[in-house]
């Protein structure tokens, strides 16, 4: 954790049993206030995984279908939207939809990336102008590219399926009936007492990413959580108590491999060595939880600077597969 310079916190699991649980570094700089289990962090794009479990509730519900074609459902908003692209296309970042943040062009998340002023973005809806006139990348299902875009459309889709706010949805079909009771979207502009402040990699000042990142998130990220809750998710989610256990399975399989030997289902990533996990990163945020399902192992790691959370929790999850192997 010292070299790497981590803030944040860890928590490790086995067969239900809490082996670690641990701060570091500090929640809020200025008063001293240290980073605890009971932290809440932003988990950035691992909010996707939450946003794929609202999606795929609404399908086991009959509201649409995997196979069901975007355009069909947003009328006449975002028309250069292929015809062919659907839900799991978006779903596995196989879409070819344009990307209003690009990660694939590997960009320093300490600049100023958003292409609004981030106090505009509090709710789905307000994000149309930055989705909106972006070209097709390739065609729907011809390869994987990483697309924040595509999980803002399912959110929306969502809104306009329910009548109900996303904040909402992913409160009702996922957070309470996995008592996750610290999960929620938080405006970044009246953080709760808990939560932890987000901060800059500028070593000569304590800067904050409250400029940075969407005042509110979407389908994208900007969930804040706590270690604890996440496990809940695990639990829930491989238990079946979110979507059934049939439409588990239709997450986790994959629909990308990599060289690597990983590979992407629908809102969940894979490892070579048989994990999956989820994972975020923005300015001032790093975040990253995996589950070893042969050795029940439950890793995850939330933290309130950019750097650190890849290297230890990559560095820990080989530790732990040499441990049981």
């Amino acid at each position: 954790m010292q070299s790497h310079q981590f803030s944040g916190v860890i928590r490790l699991d086995r067969k239900g049993e809490t082996l670690l649980e641990y701060g570091y570094g500090l929640a809020q700089r200025a008063l001293n206030l240290p980073n605890t289990p009971q932290t809440q962090f932003g988990i950035a794009s691992g909010t996707k995984t939450l946003t794929a479990l609202v999606i795929i509730s609404l399908i086991a519900e009959g509201k649409f279908k995997l196979q069901s074609r975007v355009r069909a459902l947003l009328s006449s908003d975002l028309p250069f939207i292929a015809d062919e692209v659907t839900i799991e296309h978006l779903l596995s970042h196989r879409s070819g939809i344009g990307d209003y943040l690009d990660e694939n062009d590997d960009p320093d998340l300490n600049d100023y990336l958003m292409p609004v002023p981030v106090h505009r973005l509090v709710n789905t809806l307000d994000y149309l102008p930055l989705l909106d006139a972006k070209p097709m990348k390739f065609s729907p299902g011809e390869q994987f590219a990483y697309c924040n875009s595509g999980f803002v459309v399912l959110a929306l889709i969502a809104e306009r399926c329910t009548g109900l706010s996303f904040a909402n949805l992913v409160r009702q079909r996922v957070t309470e009936p996995a008592g996750m009771s610290h999960t929620a979207f938080l405006r970044s502009d009246e953080l709760p007492a808990l939560a932890a402040l987000g901060y800059l990699s500028d070593p000569q000042t304590d800067r904050t990413n409250v400029l940075h990142l969407p005042v509110r998130g979407s389908g994208d990220g900007g969930i804040y959580s706590t270690a604890g809750d996440i496990h809940r998710l695990w639990d829930a989610l491989l238990l079946g108590r979110i979507v059934d256990k049939g439409w588990v399975d239709e997450m986790l399989r994959p629909r990308s491999t990599f060289a690597s030997g990983g590979g992407y289902g629908l809102g969940l990533w894979h490892g070579a060595e048989g994990r999956y996990w989820m994972m975020g990163a923005d300015a001032g945020v790093g975040f990253a939880s995996g589950v070893l399902p042969a050795q029940d192992f439950r890793l995850t790691l939330l933290s309130n600077v950019t750097e650190g959370t890849d290297a230890v929790f990559r560095d820990l999850s080989k530790r732990l597969l040499a441990e049981v192997n």
